[in-house]
């Protein structure tokens, strides 16, 4: 916690600031106390966004959806004025850092811990569903640790299953690369049972120490969690199975709150768990320490007027704390709500919640695979040597995360070898044997449309199909089907293949140079892309698309 400074009040209504607790994108938050000797968490809205009337909507709508959360595992809204000239609200405080935080400090929670934690939480969705809304950003930032048990927090972007939700802009999509659902990937409706995903996903998190699904960046992490298993290795027996249920990506198999409380915990209460001691000794000494410390806590002096604009930023409703005491990495971070951590404050593996349109779909008419984009800030999952394989770029070379290890983010792109630089990719056709004789056309056996399934060098699955037909060297003798549906857009990476190289068995082609579509989504393509024919009939594809990921696969003809 920081020490108030001359442009901070000290007091916003009722409540008597002791101290800063954090900032996010919005406005600041505080550590304040109540007239009744209660502390609590204030937060308050920057002066000039107070002035805009659809933030100020969007903010009345937040402090209603936080109203309707209640329950021993949220943290409630005890106080709000939204109408006065500097909007505030104030939320319980919890004395207890984040999951993040405290497995980043003390390691992974015990079987027993995972259990109390994983239980406390349904029972808070529970709830939380009960009173129609879905809270859409659960991970592990956005739930403490108390001694008194877990608490769910951060309801800024809780999403009301009802008309309420028509301020949510269409095509905008509001959670955590990692801990959303399928649903929330692609764009589908999002109901409870995203929240049930989540949740599977930051038990996972808090068994191990990592999340489900890693990655180098946001667009990986998106593929992962729309197309692959989660990664579940270090997660006990005893658990596995519970968190496979809720990481289920058909939404309609995943267990109830109800049900999953009741796999967690003996006849599904929580506070059986959290009574027999669920948190890391350390962790539990720790908190008993700053409890104290938190009691005895004033006021910090600062010069400067009694009263002002409180300036900074501050998060949405409903959100977690702040440091505090001698040992402010343990106190509670701060949360942020839709609004976003500010730029000084990261996290390694929950991303930070984002809100990305994706933009409008150029003119078609380029060929071939599918890189990766960046849009508002964030980088999303590009896709498909041809129909769909998705992030090839992203994961060539060494640039993907292996197992539980992070890396930074990287903005599309970066750090990808084009396929005209790549030793393994060169920039004009490689020959097909010397031996063969040449062809000046494409043979009969290849005309035909061919699909199948393709794997990139770094192992990345994707399916190809593409139409063949006759056709002279130089011409145009092939269309590839390639289609990314991401975040409700679709992004068309289809294009004209033409004939470089051809024998009786293999033929090359060149699906380089054009106009791109969507540049950054669909990759610039190669002068070496391989056909050569099976004995079984079959074709196989192999490509020289370093962005791409050199995808490689056999290949069938459609229609018989």
């Amino acid at each position: 916690m920081q020490p108030l400074q001359a442009n901070d009040p000290p007091s916003i209504g009722p409540y008597r600031l002791l101290g800063r607790l954090g900032a996010g994108g919005m406005g600041r938050v505080y550590l304040g106390r109540s007239p009744g000797g209660r502390t609590v968490a204030v937060k308050v809205v920057r002066s000039e966004l107070a002035d805009d009337l659809e933030f100020r909507t969007r903010f009345q709508r937040e402090v209603d959806a936080a109203r309707r959360v209640g329950g021993v595992w949220s943290a409630p809204v005890l106080d709000a004025d939204t109408d006065s000239p500097v909007p505030w609200v104030a939320t319980r405080y919890v004395a207890g850092p984040a999951l993040s935080e405290a497995v980043a400090t003390f390691g992974p929670l015990s079987p027993q811990g995972v259990r109390a934690l994983g239980a406390g939480l349904a029972e808070a969705l529970e709830a939380v569903h009960g009173r129609g809304l879905v809270h859409r950003d659960i991970k592990p930032s956005n739930v403490l640790l108390s001694l008194d048990g877990p608490v769910l927090i951060d309801f800024g972007i809780a999403r009301a299953m009802d008309a309420t939700a028509a301020l949510t802009s269409k095509g905008v999509v509001v959670g955590s690369p990692g801990y959303m659902a399928p649903e929330q990937v692609t764009g589908r409706p999002t109901g409870p049972a995203a929240d049930i995903f989540a949740l599977g996903a930051v038990l996972a998190f808090a068994a191990t120490g990592s999340g489900p699904f890693t990655g180098d960046s946001a667009a990986v992490l998106l593929y992962k969690v729309a197309h692959e298993e989660p990664e579940l290795d270090g997660v006990p027996e005893e658990l596995r199975r519970i968190a496979e249920s809720c990481l289920a990506k058909d939404p309609a198999v995943r267990p109830t709150p109800r049900r999953l409380a009741e796999l967690l915990a003996p006849g599904g209460d929580a506070a059986s768990l959290v009574r027999a001691g669920w948190l890391p000794a350390p962790l539990t000494e720790r908190l008993g320490r700053q409890a104290v410390e938190l009691l005895d806590l004033e006021p910090t002096p600062h010069p400067g007027p009694a009263a002002g604009d409180p300036g900074g930023t501050a998060g949405g409703p409903g959100g977690g704390h702040g440091s505090y005491g001698s040992h402010p990495s343990y106190g509670s971070h701060p949360s942020y709500g839709s609004f976003g951590p500010p730029p000084s404050l990261t996290e390694p593996q929950d991303a930070p919640p984002f809100a990305a349109t994706p933009p409008p779909a150029p003119a078609p008419g380029r060929r071939g695979r599918v890189a990766a984009l960046a849009a508002t800030g964030i980088v999303l999952v590009a896709a498909a040597v041809t129909l769909a394989l998705v992030l090839p770029g992203l994961l060539d070379g060494s640039n993907q995360a292996k197992g539980g290890e992070r890396t930074p983010s990287r903005s599309a792109g970066s750090g990808t070898t084009p396929a005209s630089s790549a030793a393994s990719s060169p920039s004009t056709p490689s020959s097909p044997a010397a031996s063969e004789p040449r062809l000046d056309a494409v043979p009969k056996a290849f005309a035909g449309t061919w699909k199948g399934d393709t794997v990139t060098a770094n192992g990345v699955p994707g399916t190809m199909e593409i139409t063949l037909r006759e056709g002279k060297v130089g011409a145009v003798v092939g269309r590839d089907k390639s289609v990314l549906d991401l975040l409700g857009q679709s992004y068309d990476c289809s294009g004209d293949w033409k004939l470089a190289v051809a024998t009786e068995k293999s033929v090359v082609l060149d699906t380089s140079g054009g106009t791109n579509p969507h540049p950054g989504i669909c990759s610039d393509g190669s002068a070496d892309e391989r056909f050569t024919l099976n004995a079984d009939g079959s074709l196989h594809y192999r490509s020289g698309d370093s962005l791409a990921g050199r995808p490689e696969g056999d290949l069938r003809k459609q229609g018989g």
